[in-house]
């Protein structure tokens, strides 16, 4: 059984956010920490996974994602912070 996950990166704490889906998300991760993927997260040094949900189907996933990636940043920042509130790297010691 294939799990999904939704994500939000952040490159420090109440810093630049970036809302994203995987089906891997350690391997997808690394790519983020590793600089392998060109675009906005390398461009601003987004790595530190800060949240993430997980979805037992794609279409969920997706329609989560879509939906998280039109909240106004305070509600990212909210479901972070309930979660999160010291904003650690939830992957610092997954390498």
């Amino acid at each position: 059984m294939t799990t999904f996950y939704v994500y939000i990166l952040a490159n420090k704490p109440n810093g630049v956010l970036y809302v994203g889906m995987t089906n891997e998300l350690e391997r997808r991760i690394a790519e983020h920490k590793g600089k392998q993927i060109r675009g906005f997260t390398h461009k601003y040094n987004i790595d530190k996974l800060v949240y993430f949900e997980e979805f037992e189907t794609y279409d969920e996933a997706f329609q989560r994602e879509r939906q998280m990636k039109k909240w106004k940043r305070d509600w990212k920042i909210e479901i972070i912070e309930n979660k999160n509130p010291e904003w650690k790297d939830l992957a610092n010691n997954w390498y």
